[in-house]
């Protein structure tokens, strides 16, 4: 199988909207998570919203995305995490 060409230039800024339940350290373990696979990645950058009733967490970090791959593992890592419940 060949790999198609990115539509993306390398590197930019990539928004990742992250959402989950409220709970405690949602917001902590996924910012682990990020600042593992986009180690520059500036905290003072993350944007937090809860949901009208207060029941679910969003979260949009802008990272500096360097590669395709690392955009994949960034993903997936967060797709497996428990707490998550979409990741955009």
């Amino acid at each position: 199988m060949t790999e198609q060409p990115s539509l993306i230039e390398y590197p930019c800024d990539f928004p990742i909207k992250i959402m989950g339940k409220a709970q405690q350290d949602f917001t902590q373990t996924t910012l682990a998570i990020v600042k593992y696979h986009a180690p520059d990645f500036d905290t003072a950058t993350m944007a937090v919203k809860t949901s009208k009733q207060g029941t679910y967490l969003s979260i949009t970090c802008t990272i500096r995305a360097t590669s395709r791959a690392q955009l994949d593992a960034l993903y997936q890592a967060l797709s497996q995490h428990p707490m998550v419940s979409v990741v955009l």
